[in-house]
């Protein structure tokens, strides 16, 4: 049995529903920043598989700036969740509407 490029759009489509389903269902902070995480790597899968699929390089070279970007988003992002945690105790999105000016 080969694994083809449908193998691994199916595996990525699952991946990025179950990432849209932990980002609409669930209200901790941190599960939806993991769930974005895992949506974003389901699209990595994507543009990685089309690549090895057409025989060119540019899936592969879009993959390495999502990753770069979704680093950044990381690093700012969890900084933000752990000072508002720190303040608040609680990583319940609907406790952030909260903190409007």
């Amino acid at each position: 049995m080969t694994l083809t490029a449908g193998w691994f759009m199916g595996l990525a489509a699952v991946l990025f529903a179950l990432g849209g389903a932990g980002v609409l269902l669930r209200r901790n902070a941190l599960v939806m920043f993991m769930s974005i995480e895992l949506m974003l790597n389901a699209v990595n899968l994507t543009f990685v598989a089309a690549s090895k699929a057409l025989g060119q390089i540019e899936g592969q070279v879009a993959t390495l700036f999502v990753i770069v970007v979704a680093a950044a988003e990381v690093t700012v992002g969890l900084a933000i969740i752990v000072a508002i945690f720190h303040n608040r105790a609680s990583a319940d999105v609907d406790e952030f509407a909260e903190l409007k000016g």
